[in-house]
């Protein structure tokens, strides 16, 4: 069985994608160690060796409908030269060699392309979206709280102000409210 595997890191872990259709039903089996990653599956076997440590006991691997991704979390977070160690003869049973992407530089053309296209109305609903997410309850109760009564018009982040009354409306300056029947 002729199966592609693929990688890309960041600096605390290492992530290998096999792709393998229905691998439960393939009987996949991932054995995780320290220097090697050993995979099998009905017809199919993937041995790596290391480029450096991986702990076993962050690690982990689940199936997906067409693959399989392994996560592989480094003992030093340090960026890899390889998936694996260069000096080592290689395994008996490996897949062909396929063309590796860098998902690094392809990572980073996406965020300065969505930096690029990115309007000012863009920018500002990721800032409140943040905001909101990171927030305790009671923040994320002033929020809605002041925007829904106040027609859109005030965003507070301050619950005990809030919650004492109404919040007004308050359109921008030279802007005139108007509420729709």
């Amino acid at each position: 069985m002729s199966v592609r595997h693929d990688w890309y890191q960041s600096e605390t872990k290492v992530v290998v994608t096999v792709m393998l259709k229905d691998a439960v039903s393939k009987n996949y089996k991932v054995d995780i160690m320290p220097e090697c990653l050993h995979m099998t599956a009905d017809g199919y076997e993937l041995v790596l060796n290391f480029y450096r440590p991986v702990d076993v006991s962050k690690s982990s691997h689940k199936a997906y409908t067409t693959k399989v991704e392994i996560t592989l979390a480094k003992e030093v977070g340090e960026r890899w030269e390889s998936l694996e160690k260069k000096d080592l003869p290689p395994p008996t049973a490996r897949p062909p060699p396929i063309h590796k992407k860098d998902w690094d530089s392809l990572a980073k053309e996406v965020d300065k392309s969505e930096e690029e296209n990115s309007n000012g109305e863009d920018a500002l609903k990721r800032l409140f979206d943040k905001i909101y997410s990171e927030s305790s309850p009671e923040v994320k109760k002033a929020m809605n709280k002041s925007f829904s009564e106040s027609g859109g018009t005030v965003l507070s982040t301050n619950w005990q102000e809030v919650s004492k009354d109404k919040v007004d409306v308050k359109p921008p300056e030279g802007a005139e409210f108007k509420k729709w029947d």
